[in-house]
């Protein structure tokens, strides 16, 4: 769905596998999505004038015999596996991924195309920052500042927001944001606890998505661009398993869950800032790493035999959970407006 190009502002998810963008027009909430990706193609005419025909995004690099076709985004996946390679990753562990030279061109690429049609000039836009992983005091200063100058070359007004965060403005205004919010992400899973929409205490998980396709690829000896889809298509937790992957998943999906679910009780029960809500509040899950059928059950009962500290009201999904982060950006930047 496009955006409207009278939007107000823009929402941002910047995640380490997929970029989401809200805007809202007429009341109603619009999502747009690509996957934080990127795959090269040998060039040729024939090539080039195909995907133009397809409107598949793509960008020429090189010259001469050193040409190549970029195809960036959703495309990519299905590029990498028809040539039996892996996808190359902007993003890794919920930053830039210092390993891949075209980090920020790919990033810019992908966001102008997801803001392709707006009125950018001036445009606000909220974007989404990763909390500092539970423990270490790690420094996302250049990873915020190069998100920040990336929307400033595309003539937008950027903004931070706190991933976890974002969570709880998009999901829990019937408790004027107290809660947790907590985003299942590619590289990392953020944690917020917000009360009366003030953060209180943020802090991420090293173990995402990522975590499981790579894991899983080396035990199965997939691509991980497989490993991913085959997640996305069928798998679900605690289901029957007819093959070895689907096994293998649920291994190391469990293992992401008991990893978070430590991380959650040894952050609250250390945290001397924790104020007294009055009554048991709510957490909500969110991301693509808590979309299979069978996660919040099985999140919520690892959360109630590790005796979390906080009384919940209860453990439910987001409303849309790919869109979650995006959407609570643009109710940010909507209220400051």
């Amino acid at each position: 769905m496009k955006h409207s190009n009278h939007t107000p502002a823009i929402g941002l998810d910047v995640g380490t596998s997929r970029i989401v963008t809200a805007s809202k027009a007429n009341d109603d909430f619009q999502y747009k999505s690509q996957l934080n990706a990127f795959v090269e193609v040998p060039w040729s005419k024939m090539t080039e004038a195909s995907l133009k025909r397809e409107g598949v995004p793509y960008v020429v690099s090189g010259e001469n015999t050193g040409k190549l076709i970029i195809v960036p985004g959703n495309e990519s996946s299905r590029f990498a596996d028809l040539l039996q390679t892996e996808s190359r990753r902007p993003m890794n562990r919920g930053v830039l991924n210092p390993s891949e030279p075209q980090n920020a061109a790919m990033l810019k690429q992908l966001i102008e195309n997801l803001t392709e049609g707006e009125r950018r000039q001036g445009l606000p836009v909220y974007y989404s920052v990763p909390a500092a992983p539970l423990g270490a005091e790690e420094n996302l200063t250049y990873h915020d500042a190069s998100i920040a100058q990336i929307l400033r070359e595309l003539d937008c007004e950027p903004t931070p927001i706190n991933e976890g965060l974002a969570v709880v403005f998009s999901e829990l205004e019937e408790t004027n944001y107290s809660g947790i919010g907590i985003s299942f992400g590619g590289g990392l899973v953020n944690v917020c606890l917000s009360y009366l929409a003030v953060p209180v205490l943020s802090f991420s998980v090293g173990k995402g998505g990522d975590y499981i396709d790579s894991s899983a690829a080396t035990i199965t000896g997939e691509l991980t661009t497989r490993i991913r889809l085959a997640k996305e298509e069928s798998f679900q937790i605690n289901g029957h398993y007819a093959d070895k992957l689907h096994q293998v998943l649920n291994v190391y999906y469990d293992e992401v869950i008991r990893a978070t679910v430590n991380g959650l009780k040894e952050a609250f029960a250390n945290s001397r800032n924790i104020p007294k809500m009055g009554k048991p509040i709510p957490m909500v899950l969110s991301g693509g790493t808590a979309m299979p059928k069978g996660f919040r059950d099985r999140f919520e009962k690892l959360l109630k035999e590790s005796e979390f500290p906080l009384p919940l009201s209860e453990v439910r999904m987001a409303e849309t959970p790919l869109n979650s982060t995006a959407k609570g950006a643009l109710v940010a930047a909507l209220a400051e407006l």
